[in-house]
């Protein structure tokens, strides 16, 4: 006969809060209760597992030790599981219903997102999608804070985080986008050594940025970026303007941009690598079904993208 186990869901709970805001008073703040009842239970979590979660310092809060950082997952991943079994008591073990909190990096959200709204609203009307957009290092920053169950997000910036897993659903390869009015824009492809004397239009987000570069660099010069925004839109719509190229992976459906130009799709004629789509979560956590659900729904609508884009 197995040994009762000695703490208890509301310990963990009280845990993962104190951890969060690194202070008993504000977790007792957040709880909306007294801070000596998120004490006693700490404190009675810790002689349970027989091991010190936090280091306490007077006027600097609470730090996390390597054991206590070791339980926050551990105990995320608990209550979730915890919750999906009290909803499946109370129903009838097959309706998903509940929240799903998505990170998505930024330029994918247009093309990824609303299908997915559509589809799950269609498929499973009791699931709600909460979407985190950022750039990837923000992406990793909520998976390992707990505060998104998956990411979809590209590859860059993702092998040196071994904390997390990943699947490819999609590959994006590199184009290149011209105004409408440039020599080249009724060429339908171009190697980016044709276009090495221009100036370049940078997505200046964070691992793009050195991808996009890197892309020209190869050619053997370096890349004169006249313009840098972190807006995929103001891209498109400074090259529309004749300001300089640009290179991106993701296709809009229409050509028109925001300020009411036209630019030019290009294919690269390179070989430029492609960059992988992919679903992310941290390793080692069991994600909840109607998690699971909405990553199945993504890797539809990464197939059907794939298929589109071979008509």
């Amino acid at each position: 006969m197995t040994s009762p186990v000695g703490f208890t869901l509301v310990q963990l709970r009280y845990f993962l809060v104190a951890a969060e805001h690194g202070s008993m008073t504000e977790a007792s703040a957040k709880l909306h209760i007294a801070q000596s009842a998120v004490s006693a239970a700490i404190d009675n979590l810790e002689r349970d597992l027989q091991a010190q979660l936090f280091i306490r310092r007077r006027g600097r809060g609470l730090t996390l030790t390597p054991t206590g950082e070791r339980l926050r997952q551990q105990a995320r991943d608990l209550l979730a599981r915890a919750r999906e079994v009290e909803r499946e008591a109370q129903g009838d073990g097959e309706t998903l219903s509940g929240p799903v909190a998505v990170g998505c990096f930024v330029t994918l959200a247009p093309s990824y997102l609303p299908p997915l709204f559509s589809e799950c609203t269609r498929r499973f009307p009791g699931i709600e999608i909460d979407v985190v957009e950022g750039e990837t290092d923000q992406l990793v920053h909520a998976l390992e804070a707990g505060r998104i169950d998956f990411a979809l997000t590209y590859g860059l910036g993702l092998t040196a985080e071994p904390a997390l897993r990943s699947e490819t659903i999609a590959r994006a390869p590199a184009y290149v986008i011209v105004s409408t009015g440039h020599p080249l824009a009724g060429q339908g492809s171009v190697e980016l050594a044709e276009l090495s004397t221009e100036p370049l239009v940078l997505l200046d987000l964070p691992h793009s940025r050195d991808y996009f570069r890197s892309l020209v660099a190869a050619t053997g010069t370096a890349p004169d970026v006249r313009y840098r925004t972190q807006s995929y839109e103001t891209v498109r719509s400074l090259v529309a303007r004749g300001l300089g190229f640009s290179v991106l992976n993701q296709r809009p459906a229409t050509s028109q941009t925001y300020g009411g130009g036209e630019v030019a799709e290009l294919e690269l004629r390179d070989g430029s690598p492609a960059l992988e789509v992919k679903i992310a979560s941290v390793d080692g956590v069991t994600q909840s079904p109607r998690a699971r659900a909405v990553m199945a729904l993504l890797r539809e609508i990464a197939a059907h993208g794939s298929e589109s884009d071979k008509v």
